[in-house]
């Protein structure tokens, strides 16, 4: 998708995007690090994604605002046609998770995160895991871990053109400036769709390998609230909506998993494949109780999504194994400052 010639447009869509980089650039945290060996480190990756101030002691680097959930995943049999996968087999397997916000500004209000994401840990009882982040957009802004890390420079940067001289060198960014430009803003976590831009190979009982991405669908209806109306709400009015929804009863999404047929780009998160792809409905996800992050479960998770179980494995997508290192780099950083990190209650784990 190119952006159309006019002026208008170009300076209007490099707007929206700066926008949602404002800052940290931290609205595409879901893609926490790149490695390119010899070329790109993931300290500089992981230092550049930091607020201008630097980051929250003892938070995340990415995605720094979310709350804890804990509930299950209930498979209904039909991911077995794809993959040998435990966690794909009928069955109910719980769950930790995290909803939370594209910023790396831990006093940003939630009205100004275009990006919302969701992680889980999906645990079977033979041990297996399955740890996943997905996010709301549903491609990449750009296509290699080499024109993220320019992105963020270009943003960062105080040149007029150094956005413009970025787009033109990276079309590919249209298609994202388009969607956070023009797609509904809502004033849940529970309307949200979530998006799991990265491609995985499936592998099923007999040894055939099927190249998949999935996404979480909510069984809440999606409602689209004006983003200036947003502004008017309290700073974390998210994770109140969310409490109070889940007291009214279930929260739920429908995991589905898309399957690539030859040809689409399996390695290119910045591509949607085409309409009409197979689509298969494999299970449902439902949030039994909430925790705020300071003292929950899901604090002290790496959603590393290179931790997959049997019967699913990375693909020619690059952006999950570097995602995967300067993870771990954010994980031992935010361990390290334990001591600086906020509680919620006398006597909470460090």
């Amino acid at each position: 998708m190119q952006p159309p010639s006019t002026p208008h447009f170009r300076l209007g869509a490099f707007a929206v995007i700066a926008g949602v980089l404002c800052g940290a650039t931290a609205a595409f945290a879901y893609t926490a690090g790149w490695l390119s060996p010899g070329r790109l480190s993931r300290e500089k990756v992981v230092g550049a994604l930091s607020p201008p101030g630097g980051p929250a002691p003892g938070h995340r680097r990415n995605h720094v605002k979310g709350i804890c959930f804990t509930g299950t995943f209930e498979a209904n049999g039909a991911g077995a046609a794809l993959s040998r996968a435990r966690l794909l087999a009928a069955g109910a397997y719980p769950v930790i998770g995290r909803l939370n916000l594209g910023t790396a500004a831990i006093s940003e209000p939630d009205a100004k995160a275009r990006v919302r994401g969701l992680s889980l840990q999906i645990l079977g009882p033979d041990g297996s895991e399955w740890r996943t982040g997905m996010i709301t957009p549903p491609f990449f802004p750009v296509s290699t871990p080499e024109a993220f890390y320019a992105l963020l420079q270009a943003s960062a940067s105080k040149e007029p053109g150094a956005m413009p001289a970025f787009a033109a060198a990276h079309p590919e960014i249209a298609a994202f400036g388009a969607w956070a430009g023009s797609a509904p803003w809502t004033g849940s976590y529970a309307e949200e769709r979530y998006n799991g831009i990265n491609a995985f190979v499936f592998t099923d009982a007999g040894g055939s390998d099927h190249v998949v991405r999935w996404s979480m669908r909510p069984a809440a209806q999606p409602v689209p609230v004006p983003p200036d109306h947003l502004a008017t709400r309290a700073p974390d009015f998210l994770n109140q909506e969310i409490r109070t929804r889940l007291a009214a009863g279930p929260v739920r999404w429908t995991m589905a998993l898309t399957v690539a047929e030859p040809g689409d780009p399996v390695d290119d998160p910045s591509k949607a494949w085409p309409e009409g792809r197979r689509t298969i409905d494999v299970g449902t996800l439902t949030i039994q109780a909430l925790q705020e992050e300071a003292d929950g479960p899901c604090r002290d998770v790496n959603y590393d999504p290179t931790v997959l179980p049997d019967g699913i494995r990375t693909s020619a997508d690059p952006f999950p194994a570097a995602r995967s290192s300067a993870y771990a780099l954010s994980y031992r950083r935010r361990a390290a400052e334990a001591g600086s990190y906020p509680h919620t209650a006398p006597g909470a784990r460090p």
